[in-house]
């Protein structure tokens, strides 16, 4: 039996993640703002905003009381976000910063302590292809994600003396409901997000399966899709196809834009 935390677990692939761990045996609790619609048998609620050391302190004090251990902590809550560099603010930057960079350090800060105790334990972190892949008009969730990238690399190396994992999921576009999180100025931006979340031939169950084959092959770094894969592959072996891909994106959207 395993014991997971998944945050941003009311909703989308934090959702998918409970429902696949429960399917196989876990125990799960789902930390969120607010509870799901769809309340999942065998997953217990918590409310934590990702953003408040004292919801992460009420979180660990939770897990300690239930289980006295942690196997799993997935730190997937995030929101959408991003804007070309002279259209969106910095107040947007600071957002999604606050929630999707130091969501997942403070996740981590929080029950690595319990783990290294332990001396086991997997931290998953929730990144994104946009972590790996740059596309123009998302500087501050490319920026945010890469960071995430970077993170849970560096707390891999880190913690692996303590028997402790870490892990980082970089899909594609899939459906979900994060749309309902999308904020910012650039209009344009979110009208070719939307069309691409939506136009996904990929669910978050399907998602969530590939995340936790992932796990059990012991992947650092999880590229759960299709399309995930194929564009870090062009990237990697052809950047000046890459690079063109790229910019003719990101000419696009300016064309949007004007």
């Amino acid at each position: 039996m395993t014991r997971a935390l998944v945050t941003g677990g009311s909703s989308g692939l934090g959702a998918a993640l409970c429902r696949a761990l429960v399917a196989r045996g876990d125990e799960v609790v789902s930390a969120d703002l607010k509870p799901p619609a769809d309340p999942i048998e065998g997953v217990e609620h918590l409310d934590l905003d990702v953003r408040s050391d004292a919801d992460w302190a009420a979180a660990h004090d939770r897990v300690l009381q239930k289980w006295g251990e942690l196997d799993l902590l997935f730190n997937n809550a995030g929101v959408a976000g991003g804007g070309r560099v002279d259209v969106a603010g910095m107040d947007e930057w600071q957002w999604i910063t606050e929630i999707n960079l130091f969501g997942v350090v403070r996740g981590t800060r929080t029950f690595v302590p319990m783990m290294k105790a332990q001396r086991s334990g997997t931290i998953v972190n929730t990144a994104s292809l946009a972590g790996l892949v740059h596309p123009g008009g998302m500087g501050s969730y490319n920026a945010v994600k890469a960071a995430v990238v970077a993170f849970t690399e560096t707390i891999g190396h880190e913690l692996a003396e303590y028997g402790i994992r870490a892990a980082v999921v970089c899909p594609s576009f899939f459906r979900t409901s994060l749309m309902e999180s999308m904020q910012g100025k650039d209009a344009a931006l979110g009208q070719v997000v939307a069309e691409l979340v939506a136009g996904s031939s990929i669910g978050a169950d399907e998602i969530a399966a590939e995340v936790l084959a992932g796990l059990d092959r012991g992947d650092e770094v999880i590229l759960p899709d299709d399309a995930a894969r194929a564009a870090y592959g062009l990237k990697v072996g052809d950047r000046a196809a890459y690079d063109q891909v790229m910019r003719k994106q990101a000419a696009r959207l300016n064309a949007m834009g004007e």
